[in-house]
């Protein structure tokens, strides 16, 4: 009786065994590790190439010209022209600048709006800037166009005077920089908004001239 009761003993051990040997908690860690891993492994690409298309696109839109004018008056005269008396500037050149208004805050400080009534390419129009930036130890300020007819063809137009004297000799050099960003492909650089720019500056001179 005694080997017998030791034989069912072994049977029931060996039956208590077998589902200890089954480990579905690896199963599931597993299950869930592949899962884990094929998420990972997704990486579209379309999103990336989407993003640097977009960048060409706007680097081709983005650009800048520059001119120079070589004027007699003092770099201070000119300076002062778009930063003191901007609304003297239709005196110099009635036939670009009809006009010029203060808006907001004072003439040339920074943050204020200017509003101008100008010609351009044998059209009246109109341009509503903010004076981002004055050095008058450099001669330097900076107008951002905020409003007007600039802004139907340009998403950002940022245009800067800076004026220095003349190396060794009377006069000065006006520096036009204009800065901006079309809003497509079809949009002509302003080119011709340069040229009016440099015209308004001999008119500017020679007033400045008969001033004296």
């Amino acid at each position: 009786m005694a080997e017998v009761a030791t034989e069912i003993a072994k049977k029931v051990e060996a039956k208590a065994e077998t589902p200890v040997t089954v480990a579905p908690t690896k199963t599931v860690e597993a299950a869930r590790a592949e899962e884990a891993e094929t998420k990972v492994t997704v990486a579209p690409p379309k999103p990336v190439e989407a993003t640097n298309k977009s960048a060409e696109e706007t680097s081709s839109l983005v650009g800048k010209l520059e001119t120079e004018v070589e004027i007699k008056a003092s770099a201070g005269q000119f300076h002062h022209m778009f930063t003191g008396r901007p609304h003297h500037v239709s005196k110099a050149s009635p036939g670009n600048i009809q006009g010029c208004d203060l808006h907001e805050g004072e003439w040339g400080k920074p943050g204020s709006i200017i509003f101008w009534n100008y010609v351009h390419d044998g059209e009246a129009k109109v341009a509503k800037e903010r004076i981002e930036a004055v050095e008058p130890e450099k001669n330097l300020i900076t107008f951002r166009v905020i409003d007007g007819d600039l802004m139907k063809e340009y998403k950002s137009f940022l245009l800067t005077i800076q004026v220095t004297p003349k190396h060794g000799g009377t006069g000065s050099i006006v520096h036009w920089h204009l800065e901006y960003e079309k809003i497509s492909e079809e949009v002509a650089h302003p080119e011709t908004l340069l040229q009016f720019c440099v015209e308004v500056s001999k008119e500017i001179d020679e007033h400045l001239l008969a001033d004296e």
